[in-house]
């Protein structure tokens, strides 16, 4: 494991046309390094991530994707994702391609991933209407035990993997604690993992509801103070609710989208000049 500016980071593995996932869920969502990856201008990578939320909304309108695997595309609590929903009914600023799940779906598909298996199953109640898409990536198989049908889901195996988290050890071990969604799956999953870290600490604090990613497991991580804003880091600082409610007027435009991420995001030189940018302390 190296521990590298997240600049360094992102320029080592992060490539164009890469499959890429930022997980965690409403908590611990890596910001700072998706905002370093638009900063470095990367393009046609195959964005994944169980609900799109803000980060991907940049990220697609600033051109970065040509892909999107999800589950459930929309700024929490508010409504649409305008950049998503430019990309998708009016191909701008290019054109996107749609893999939709269910959260259920995308969850076991991690674990798929993560277990090294081709594909997961899981049992098929009623059709959800996307095994009717032009090529649907469920299919319904039958069990050969029972003869019960089940939903076979591809397995996610995604080229690099990024998570937030709270602490990183003088070992390289790293703790996510708190509302950790699908992070721990879609890490074991993947084939490079990078970590955006609140802190590097002597000892981890794990406690209850705590994931530990061991030091093998992660490729290079990069110590960014307020890296998950305006999520949230559970112990560390709370969800910048303002924003998300002020992100659905900036991003309606493409003009005010442009022009906010020109101001926040291409011309900070780092995360820490975004936070202090927008008058947020890290």
């Amino acid at each position: 494991m190296q521990l590298l500016p997240l600049r360094d980071a992102i320029a080592s593995y992060v490539r164009d046309g890469q499959s890429i996932a930022l997980e965690g869920f409403t908590h611990l969502i890596p910001f700072a390094a998706a905002h370093e990856i638009i900063r470095q201008q990367r393009r046609d990578l195959h964005l994944i991530r169980m609900t799109p939320d803000l980060i991907y909304d940049q990220m697609l309108g600033m051109g970065c994707a040509s892909q999107l695997t999800f589950s459930w595309g929309g700024n929490p609590g508010v409504g649409s994702l305008h950049r998503l929903r430019d990309a998708v009914e009016h191909a701008w600023p290019q054109p996107l391609q749609l893999h939709e799940f269910t959260h259920a779906e995308m969850a076991i598909a991690f674990q798929a991933g993560a277990s090294g298996l081709p594909c997961a199953l899981m049992q098929h109640h009623l059709p959800s209407g996307l095994e009717e898409l032009p090529q649907p990536r469920i299919r319904v198989i039958h069990c050969p035990f029972t003869g019960v049908p089940l939903a076979a889901v591809p397995a996610l195996n995604p080229d690099v993997t990024i998570v937030h988290a709270q602490q990183i050890d003088a070992a390289g071990n790293v703790l996510l604690r708190g509302i950790t969604g699908a992070a721990r799956e879609a890490a074991l999953a993947a084939r490079c993992v990078l970590v955006t870290a609140e802190e590097q600490v002597e000892q981890l604090n794990a406690g209850p509801n705590s994931v530990v990613l061991p030091s093998w497991t992660v490729s290079a991580a990069s110590i960014v103070p307020g890296g998950a804003h305006p999520s949230y880091a559970l112990g560390y600082y709370a969800r910048d609710n303002s924003f998300y409610l002020a992100w659905d007027e900036i991003a309606r435009e493409r003009a005010s989208f442009l022009a906010w991420m020109q101001r926040h995001v291409l011309a900070a030189r780092d995360h820490a000049a975004l936070l202090r940018g927008l008058g947020v302390a890290a």
